[in-house]
């Protein structure tokens, strides 16, 4: 095998249509544009635009409302934690938080915190200090005589 026989999978490459180049060639003259108008003429930006018709985009009602200094969490699950911990990535005598979790691959980055949800169950007692929890993955740690610490203190409802 030489740099001079490589050569693609065949049908893996397909050629592109070569347009405006004679009638023989099957995409000649208008180059398979039609006759005339916006649409025919390059440069054209004309997405969503219904000649002057209010567009279906601005028509239709609007719902909800996006937050724009929301918070954005990581989170991982109880189950996550106990395999972890299974495969010895993290040590259960010592205190989990959120460096420990990104250590052992849980969590890609903390982002704005790291939220622990309730799946899976806990096999031994765990110290765990996060940003947030459910309310599922704390009953389940104290459950087995663990704790738990927020960082971040917990939202109050509204009356």
């Amino acid at each position: 095998m030489r740099l001079n026989e490589l050569s693609d999978n065949p049908g893996a490459v397909k050629k592109r249509m070569r347009v405006g180049r004679g009638y023989g060639s099957g995409k000649g003259k208008t180059a398979g544009r039609g006759v005339k108008g916006q649409k025919s003429r390059r440069g054209v930006s004309i997405h969503g635009f219904e000649g002057g018709q209010m567009p279906i985009h601005m028509r239709i009602p609007k719902r909800g409302f996006n937050k724009p200094n929301a918070l954005d969490f990581a989170w991982t699950n109880l189950d996550r934690i106990a395999q972890a911990i299974a495969t010895g990535r993290l040590d259960p005598a010592q205190e989990i938080n959120e460096d420990s979790l990104v250590a052992a691959g849980l969590i890609r980055r903390k982002r704005d915190g790291v939220r622990l949800l309730g799946r899976g169950a806990v096999e031994q007692k765990l110290t765990i200090v996060v940003s947030g929890a459910s309310s599922g993955a704390i009953a389940a740690i104290e459950a087995k005589g663990g704790s738990i610490t927020l960082t971040r203190p917990a939202a109050v409802a509204a009356d």
